[in-house]
């Protein structure tokens, strides 16, 4: 897991430009609760973006000829010290950590801690992680949060494989962020 750092470029992946995130515009239940994400790899971001497009097309929030997303790049410019949460592997703490911010009342005390942090990072659950992460929550591998379930989710997400995700989560991390440039990605 790479750590956050002075002046490293992030991008984030969208069906239009962001070059000033608003954490009103952000969505809820995410993998690190409501945030603004953002990664290092740019070809994540570029794969998200197309993603994005896709399903704002299927929403209605774009029109049905826009044939390309864009991926927004950002440096990191630290004014403040900013306190922040970094699961270096996906491990039992990081899945209930994902778990607790996209299921209400499960892991409320994970989740309870980590709410004064600007910042978490860890690794992405993607969409083709979320059907094991889906299938986790339902109980399947048995009951969430003991460590033959998690153990089973973990081993089937494949954590080796996974890329890194920072959630902006409060205004102070957001100021941290200077827009540099935007990309069109043709799907």
């Amino acid at each position: 897991m790479k750590r956050l750092m002075n002046d490293m470029l992030l991008y984030h992946g969208s069906y239009c430009e962001v070059n000033t995130p608003d954490l009103s515009r952000c969505a809820k239940y995410k993998d690190f609760g409501q945030g603004f994400y953002l990664t290092t790899s740019k070809e994540q971001a570029e794969n998200f973006a197309k993603i994005s497009v896709r399903k704002a097309i299927k929403k209605g929030t774009i029109d049905t000829d826009q044939k390309h997303g864009m991926v927004s790049v950002f440096r990191t410019r630290f004014v403040e010290k900013l306190l922040v949460q970094s699961y270096s592997a996906a491990d039992a703490q990081w899945l209930h950590c994902v778990v607790g911010h996209r299921r209400r009342n499960t892991f409320s005390n994970i989740i309870s801690e980590l709410e004064s942090y600007d910042v978490i990072a860890g690794k992405i659950a993607n969409d083709s992680t979320n059907a094991t992460i889906t299938t986790y929550m339902a109980g399947a591998f048995g009951v969430i949060g003991t460590k033959s379930a998690d153990d089973i989710c973990i081993g089937l997400l494949l954590p080796e494989r996974l890329q890194n995700q920072f959630c902006f989560r409060t205004n102070k991390a957001l100021d941290s962020l200077v827009f540099e440039e935007s990309e069109k990605i043709w799907l």
